[in-house]
């Protein structure tokens, strides 16, 4: 056998070796036969085609190429595997975009992605998640069929969606229970019994996580031997059935046939079966009501209606087979889900029966006797009918069914009043059922009771839809409302289905030909206010303490109103000129935006007269040239006007001034120059003549012609010498100085002079001589005149009146030029006198007459306004007095707004412009209320149900009574039953439960309310009832013990204490801090901010049991009061402006500055400071532009000084010598130098020489004349240029002499004698306003200098002679911000109390801001709402008392019920302290509802489980909404919360009997994170305590991971034997606290020794006292336990012979070097520095330097 085995193995490898190698072969084949060349094809091209659909067609490009890639020619491959170029395909257009539409499908199931990629692998620990991919079907889909289609028509208009998208698979989340409760009470009190303890659900099982442990824990207990036989069997009830309608009579009767026959017990069948099937006949109600009582039968309010079908009876009786029933508001019980009764409790007792026998046929006769005369009185009533005429029998049926509508629940309740049964069973403890005779009681529980039957609510058909809200058109306003309603023919009885909506609001539009349009409201608003200018902080002088004339940005405002507008309307009704304004409306009314009442303005800023300086002094001329007849001359001179004044020149300076001179003449020649002087005889030197060159000109000045100077005076030549080589030479005569005076009077007199000085002496006795010293110079006089001095000067203009000269036509005139402001021409005049300078007025002739101003000028006379008024508006409406107040009279207002103001003399505004008066009558607010009827009669269970009961025969017994309810207005008129439900407080109980007392039940009356008490603390009060009935006779109910007829209390002590509580209110200030404006308008947010206001502070009152009360009862109005202060804002207050500094250039262009500084900081809320400069502190600065004129200070010389020859041969009066002469700094004026000033004002550079070191030419020597200025270098500088100067031959050589060259050159260099000139723009000055602006527009300036190539400014001649470029513009406009101030509205009225009692209730109100602040404005006050407290008010609330034990009545186990209380409780609404017990009249008032919820529910269903029965415990409360969180983060899964069911079993026999655990979840909102972590405690031996622990600190099972869970045990292997040795947390062997390991080589415990201790001995004392140092442990006491006995380590200083050791000599020195530096380092630190020096305080210093503290914010 085994060898037949390898020969198989051997033969099958030789197989698969021969398959291998023809697999080979086949493979080397097919690379053999790989063609070389392939097709290849392109992508498919655009889909093109004439039409749109499937018809086009693609093409595709398809070549041949070679497997290396290149192409070659289409025949080297095989055609007949050539791919298709062309296919067919859908075109699409754009209206396809309708039909077709990506289709998504709905995505997969979250796959990891471990499991889709093989590389990647899942992660061990879970802890945020695991990162996943789904995926979706996406497809394209005709709309219309969802038939597919291709994707490339839809991608044509929509990229095709994402198939796929990364999701995240949350971690398992174990289910978390929380810790076990402790154990419950044995289940028997004797015997073996159970206990049982149980846990609840914090957090279901989540994403796989594993499922939730038992809750319940079971342990078996015997508190002892049971003495007696153990009870086995119990009485159980079962719920109650369904409420069903007695069998009727006839049903009954015709069932008494087969009864009487012998057949009782399928007649019991049959009407138990019965019992609980409605009859479709039903029974009419008779008239008397005992049948009715009787027999249960319907109530209903058309008694002829038989009652509903079986069916839906049956129907309505599942609706009511309910878990638990609710209560109604008042507490009584509804009726209950039943089940048919058990045939077992439905057998009667027999005895019982039969000894009632004979009362029950006396009954029977008794009424049928009663039924006789009750047939006989209808037969009389019926012959009463037959006589009456139909009007009566109308009358009675009207009447009739009014009485109807009074029956309980009138005409909208259908009430049946039926029965309900329940199954008594006697159950064993192992849950069977058995016979009722086992179960041992005296008598069984009632098994019927009378209840009504469930009615769900009906409604009639809708009404018809009422007319639109809106009766006008209005396409742009908004759309009305129509509604339609129905009304309710049954409403629901006793669980039923509620009411649907019964009214329905759509909204609506009127249309059509006869609907008329809407009264359209538009806004108009009143004229601008004057503009109102605020100083700027910059501005604030106080030498401006006058703010009549500020000019510049302002504010101005007005006021809106809402009007009605109508196409009646005149087009200039909105002209403020109207007369018959529109009557204001109520604001609302206006839809739109209400325009600004707030706007920016600006005055027009007086532009200043301003004049140039006075010209020189003309000559004396006529004061007409025209006519020279009054021989009376003037010189004039003149001034002109360079700015033009806002008011005209009218408003300038004189412009001319005269002073009265002799021998005037209108024309003059003037002397240009002097020619060369000429010598006489046309020789070459010796005396001659110089010829003026002259020119005729007026006493202008300018030239005229030479005729007009006939009359003149023609210069005549002058005579001159040019000297002889051997004469003295001297220079030309220097000009004439100016006037030394401008006039000539008593002590003064002008001037001039001039000067020449000696170039060269003359030859000893051959020459002319040279002249004396005062020959060199001249003096003429000049400004002869005197100095009286005259012009006119004028008044200002009076006021325009009117001129009757001027003619109707002009007036006409000047209104058809449409300037609105002036009606008519006027006049003005003004006083015009002739006035000598500095003495006064004289008299006119004086001046000159042809300048005499105007004295009259025409003038526009303003049209007069009056005021205009609109209207008054609607009285306001009065407000509702239903609301809870006081008694005080509501008023109501209407008002008149001023739109234009009285001008110009117009009619003034009535003073009236706001009327109130008290409204005539109370309104009176519509309301509805329930009305309750009176009770009916109780009705008990019908005869034909109980008539086998006990004490059946006998009338009494628990049933059930109904009442009517009706709705009623407030003033008692009826109302439909829907206003009620819509407007009222919920219905009130239609139904209770009663009891009809029995012939041996003692009745009383209820009790009376407490009698009052006089005080407080004394004496008592008493309540009394009474015996009602026959209860009065029977001795039983006489015992006082058991039915007390009285009660008695002490009064109640009530004792008060207030106190105040809460925060103190805002301060706020008295009502009316708005100011009114003069004639009735409104100044915009002038509101009092500031002075003495009331804050307030709540009071609450409490009551000797710290129950907080009406705060009237401790004599209180509610508030403490107390005055406070809201501070002034105080507004930043600065310096006022310094002086100008000076120019920052003395030669052109440069600023000048002036500033304020911080004198005290805003605070309060002020106008803050303008921005802080902290260069030089300065707070406010302004910086304007100032031109230095580069000729405004000039050097000016003398003449040259005498020569002062220096060689010693001085007899030829020549050779080396010096000239002096002084030169001064003078201030250049309009006629010249005119004083002496500083040197450093001129130039320093361009001071001439005060001394020169030259040749004295000898005699006979030529004599050249001063050398010339220097000729201009050509531009550029640079190069081979060069500059010349020349000077001229005064006196020719003698013979054999020559004369020195008289020219002289030198190379331009720049910047030495050769500049460049370029134009230097400065910076912008600040924004220069009107002298009496405070803001708004201005200009800002910046000026050109002339810069020279070295960097010096120049006079702009020398940029001006080049003729360079001037493209900068000079001024431009600017803006100053104008300072706005805050502009507030009203407080609005004070809101309702943010809580309708309690402690916290506030009172706010608010503002807002209507114009914010702008500039230096004040800013906005940061209160922008107040609150103050409300009146505190206890908080009564209706609050639910514990549930009782859940009872079974008459039984032992079984369906019961369990009740609970809701009484009246009271809070200070804080939720701080707990609420307090009152009494429920205090709660009379409210509605009664607990937590919100109306449905007050006082009696629930419950189950009392049998002896031995297993059950669930009830429902948990809902766990904490929890989300699922990693980190305190939200991973986005939602939250969750949970609750749950445990079981309880009470018999060890019925475990396996018990119901599973139950558990429920539902999503919730607002979760919380919680996290979950391991605790442990500390390690007792080997072990300790691990728990798990959430966050908010409860223990739980369940959501630690069990990974990470510390270990709980810590067993060493080997065991710790050694002494002081333990187990560690790691698992090995370690030593106590206080001792440390010896190990041995191989790592283990050896043994634990003690920790050394160090041992010092004190002086004083051989032992020396011991102090430990105790490193591992210093808690530890010193004294060594027994067994610790280790080596002690001790220090001793002295050695055995008795000397010190070596090593305390070191340590004794280290210590005194350590003692010497720490001295040496605490002497350094506390020695004083020396004092530095101080800088010397510069002297000007600014003075903000001790105001400012360095706020940069201001």
């Amino acid at each position: 056998m085994g060898l037949l085995g390898v020969r198989r193995g051997a033969s099958l490898w030789r197989i698969a070796l021969i398959c291998l190698s023809i697999w080979g072969a086949d493979a080397q084949t097919a690379a053999g036969t790989k063609p070389t060349y392939i097709w290849q094809t392109g992508p498919w091209g655009r889909c093109m085609g004439s039409d749109c659909g499937p018809g086009g067609s693609q093409s595709r490009a398809v070549w041949c190429a070679h497997a290396e890639g290149w192409t070659t020619l289409h025949t080297n491959c095989d055609q007949s595997e050539r791919p298709e170029n062309q296919q067919s395909c859908f075109r699409v257009c754009d209206w396809h975009k309708d039909l077709y539409d990506w289709q998504l499908g709905a995505w997969n199931q979250c796959v990891p992605v471990s499991m889709r990629s093989a590389g990647v692998q899942r992660p061990i620990v879970c802890t945020r998640g695991e990162e996943g991919i789904q995926t979706r079907e996406v497809g394209c889909v005709l709309k219309a069929d969802g038939e597919p289609a291709e994707d490339a028509i839809c991608e044509y208009f929509e990229p095709k969606p994402r198939l796929e998208q990364a999701c995240l698979i949350p971690c398992p989340r174990d289910c978390v229970v929380s810790e076990f409760s402790p154990w419950t009470q044995c289940s028997k009190s004797c015997g073996i019994g159970l206990q049982n303890r149980i846990r609840f659900v914090l957090a279901p099982p989540l994403f796989g996580g594993s499922a939730c442990p038992n809750l319940t824990e079971f342990q078996t207990c015997q508190p002892g031997f049971c003495e007696g036989e153990e009870s086995l069997y119990s009485l159980r009830v079962g719920p109650w059935g369904l409420c069903s309608v007695p069998v009727s009579r006839q049903a009954r009767q015709a069932e008494k046939t087969p009864r009487e026959e012998g057949s009782p017990s399928k007649e019991s069948e049959k009407s138990s079966k019965e019992g609980d099937k409605p009859s479709r006949e039903g029974d009419k109600p008779s008239k008397g009501g005992d049948k009715q009582s009787r027999e249960g039968v319907k109530v209903s309010s058309e008694g002829e209606k038989p009652s509903r079908e079986g069916d839906k009876q049956r129907k309505e009786g599942e609706k009511r087979s309910k878990d638990g029933d609710k209560l109604s508001k008042d507490g009584q019980k509804p009726p209950r889900p039943n089940r048919k009764l058990g045939r077992a409790n439905r057998k009667p007792d027999r005895p019982s029966r039969q000894a009632d026998r004979p009362k029950r046929q006396k009954k029977v006769k008794n009424k049928e006797k009663k039924e006789k005369m009750r047939e006989k009185v209808r037969e009389r009533l019926r012959e009463r009918g037959k006589v009456k005429d139909p009007e009566t029998r109308e009358l009675i049926k009207k009447k009739r069914n009014k009485n109807r509508q009074n029956r309980p629940g009138g005409k909208f309740w259908d009430l049946t009043v039926g029965y309900q049964t329940r199954e008594v069973s006697c159950v064993h403890k192992s849950g069977n059922v058995e016979a009722l005779s086992l179960c041992s009681q005296d008598s069984l529980p009632v098994t019927f009771q009378a209840c009504v039957m469930t009615k769900d609510c009906d409604v009639t058909e809708w009404s018809e839809w009422s007319a639109c809200s809106k009766e006008c058109y209005d396409p742009n306003g908004p759309i009305g409302e129509r509604t339609r309603s129905r009304k309710v023919s049954q409403f629901p009885i006793d669980g039923g289905a509620d009411c649907p909506e019964l009214q329905e609001k759509e909204p609506c539009t009127p249309q059509g030909e006869g609907v008329p349009p809407c009264i359209v409201y538009s806004w108009k608003s009143t004229e601008w206010t004057e503009c109102r200018i605020d100083v700027l902080l910059s501005q604030q002088d106080r030498r401006r303490g006058n703010q009549t004339g500020l000019c510049g940005g302002g504010i101005q405002t007005r006021e809106a109103y809402c009007v009605q507008s109508t196409t009646d309307t005149p087009p200039n009704l909105g002209a403020i000129r109207s007369k018959e304004a529109l009557r204001p409306m109520d604001s609302n009314l206006c839809l739109g935006i209400p325009p600004n009442t707030t706007q920016l303005c600006h005055i027009s800023c007086p532009v200043e007269c301003e004049v140039s300086a006075w010209s020189a002094w003309g000559p004396c001329t006529f004061e007409n040239c025209q006519d020279q007849a009054a021989k009376k001359g003037f010189k004039l001179r003149k001034r002109r006007i360079s700015n033009e004044p806002t008011g005209g020149t009218g408003n300038c300076p004189h412009l001319v001034e005269a002073i009265p001179c002799e021998e005037p003449s209108c024309y003059d020649w003037l002397v240009l120059r002097l020619e060369d002087c000429t010598p006489d005889n046309e020789r070459e030197c010796g005396p001659g003549t110089q010829i003026p060159q002259v020119q005729c000109v007026n006493s202008d000045g300018e030239f005229v012609e030479r005729q007009l100077c006939r009359d003149a005076i023609l210069p005549m030549p002058t005579l001159c010498e040019v000297p002889c080589p051997k004469d003295c030479a001297l220079s030309p005569w220097t000009s004439w100085t100016l006037c030394s005076n401008t006039c000539s009077g008593k002590n003064t007199e002008g001037k001039q002079t001039r000067a020449r000085s000696i170039l060269a002496y003359n030859a000893g006795e051959g020459g002319l001589q040279c002249p004396n010293i005062s020959a060199l110079q001249e003096v003429r006089t000049c400004n002869d005149h005197p100095c009286t001095v005259y012009h006119w000067q004028t008044g200002p203009w009076g006021q325009c009146i009117e001129d009757a000269s001027i003619p109707a036509t002009n007036v006409s005139a000047a209104r058809t030029r449409g300037d609105d402001a002036s009606c008519s021409v006027g006049m003005q005049t003004r006083k015009v006198i002739c006035v000598r300078v500095n003495v006064g007025q004289v008299p006119p002739k004086k001046c000159p007459e042809s300048l005499r101003p105007d004295t009259v000028r025409p003038c526009l006379l303003p049209c007069k306004r009056d005021c205009i008024v609109t209207p008054y508006s609607d009285w306001s409406v009065c407000p509702a007095t239903c609301r809870t107040g006081g008694n005080t009279k509501k008023k109501q207002f209407r008002k008149r707004i001023v739109i234009q103001s009285p001008a110009n003399g117009g009619q003034d505004c009535p003073e009236v412009l706001n009327q109130e008066r008290e409204c005539e009558s109370p309104s009176v607010c519509q309301g509805f209320r329930w009305k309750i009827h009176k009770w009916r009669r109780c009705q008990l269970v019908p005869w034909s149900v109980r008539q086998d009961s006990v004490g059946a025969l006998e009338t009494c017994g628990p049933g059930l009574q109904i009442r009517a309810v009706s709705c009623r207005k407030q003033d008692g008129g009826q109302a439909d039953v829907e206003a009620c439900l819509q407007f009222s407080s919920s219905m009130p109980p239609l139904t209770q439960l009663c009891q009809l007392p029995c012939q041996e039940t003692c009745q009383l009356s209820l009790w009376s309310k407490f009698s009052s008490c006089s005080v407080d603390c004394v004496g008592v009060r008493t309540r009394k009832r009474t015996l009602v009935g026959k209860s009065k006779k029977r001795d039983q109910c006489k015992n006082s013990q058991v039915f007390p007829l009285s009660e008695t209390q002490y009064c109640p002590c009530n004792k008060y204490n207030a106190q105040p509580v809460g925060n103190w209110s805002d301060c706020v200030l008295p009502e009316g801090g708005r100011l009114e404006g003069s004639l009735g308008m409104k100044v915009q947010g002038d509101i009092k901010e500031c002075g003495q206001g009331y804050r307030f502070q709540a009071m609450v009152c409490y009551d000797q049991d710290n129950r907080i009360v009406e705060t009237s009862r401790c004599n209180s109005h509610g508030y403490i009061e107390e005055a406070c202060i809201i501070p002034c804002p105080s507004d930043c207050k600065l310096s006022e402006w310094s002086n100008w500094s000076r120019c920052s250039k003395s030669c052109g262009s440069g600023v000048k500055v002036r500033s304020k500084w911080l004198r005290e900081k805003p605070y309060n809320g002020g106008r803050p400071c303008p921005k802080l400069d902290h260069v030089n502190q300065a707070q406010v600065y302004e910086v304007v532009p100032c031109l230095s004129d580069c000729g405004q200070y000039i050097w000016v010389s003398e003449p040259w000084s005498v020569w002062k020859v220096s060689n010693v041969d001085l007899k030829e009066n020549c050779g080396e010598g010096v000239q002096t002469r002084k030169v001064r700094c003078m201030l250049n004026t309009i006629d010249g130098p005119s004083e002496q000033v500083e040197d450093y004002l001129c130039d320093p550079e361009e001071m001439p020489h005060g001394a020169r070191n030259s040749r004295l030419p000898c005699p006979e020597d030529c004599v050249l004349s001063d050398w010339g200025v220097w000729s201009p270098c050509p531009l550029p500088c640079g190069g081979n240029s060069s500059r010349e100067r020349t000077a001229s031959p005064l006196r020719q050589p003698g013979e054999g002499k020559q004369c020195p060259p008289s020219e002289e050159t030198e190379l331009c260099k720049l910047n030495s004698n050769c500049f460049h000139y370029s134009y230097n723009i400065t910076d912008w000055s600040t924004c220069q306003l009107s002298e009496r602006a405070v803001c708004g527009n201005g200009i800002k300036t910046r000026m050109l200098d002339c810069v020279r190539s070295d960097g010096k400014s120049v006079d702009l001649k020398f940029c001006k002679e080049l003729g360079l470029d001037r493209k900068w513009q000079m001024n431009a406009s600017c803006v100053v911000e104008c300072p706005v101030n805050c502009q507030l509205s009203d407080w609005s009225p004070w809101s309702e109390c943010t809580r309708s009692c309690g402690l916290a209730g506030k009172l706010w109100r608010r503002r807002t801001v209507t114009q914010v602040p702008q500039g230096d404005g004040r800013p906005c006050p940061p209160q922008m709402e107040q609150w103050k407290p409300c009146l505190v008010k206890p908080c009564y609330s209706w609050r639910y008392g514990a549930w009782s034990d859940c009872k079974s009545e008459g039984a032992r186990c079984g369906d019961g019920l369990r009740f609970r209380n809701v009484s009246c409780f009271v809070s200070d609404g804080s939720g701080l302290q707990d609420s307090s017990l009152v009494e429920d009249e205090l709660c009379g008032d409210l509605e009664p509802s607990v937590d919100g919820d109306s449905n007050i529910v006082l009696q629930e269903s419950c189950t009392v489980p049998c002896p031995g029965e297993c059950y669930l415990t009830d429902w948990t409360r809902w766990s904490l909404c929890q989300l699922s969180c990693v980190g305190r983060d939200d991973l986005g899964f939602g939250s969750v919360q949970v609750r749950s069911r445990a079981v309880v079993a009470q018999d060890p026999e019925n475990l396996l009997q018990c119901p599973e655990q139950e558990l429920e979840a539902r999503p919730c909102t607002e979760g919380q994170c919680l996290e979950y972590k391991w605790r442990t405690g500390s390690w007792r031996a080997s072990s300790r305590q691990v728990w798990c622990q959430r966050s908010d600190g409860l223990n739980v099972t369940g959501g630690c991971p069990m990974t990470t869970m510390p270990m709980s045990d810590r067993s060493c292997d080997p065991p710790c034997s050694k002494p002081r040795s333990l187990c560690t947390e790691a698992g090995v062997c370690g030593c106590e606290e206080g001792y440390t390991e010896v190990m041995t080589s191989d790592g283990v415990l050896d043994q634990c020794t003690v920790i050394p201790v160090l041992e010092i001995p004190t002086a004083g004392d051989n032992r020396a006292d011991v102090k430990t140092i105790r490193g591992f442990n210093p808690t530890l006491p010193e004294a060594s336990s027994p067994g610790r006995g280790g080596r002690t380590w001790f220090l001793q200083p002295f050695g055995p012979d008795g000397k010190l050791k070596t090593w305390v000599y070191g340590v004794a020195a280290g210590a005194f070097v350590l003692l010497v530096f720490i001295i040496s380092m605490t002497y350094l630190a506390c020695k004083k520095p020396k004092k530095p020096q101080r800088r010397q305080m510069n002297n000007r210093l600014k003075p903000l330097t001790l105001a400012y503290d360095g706020d940069a914010d201001m």
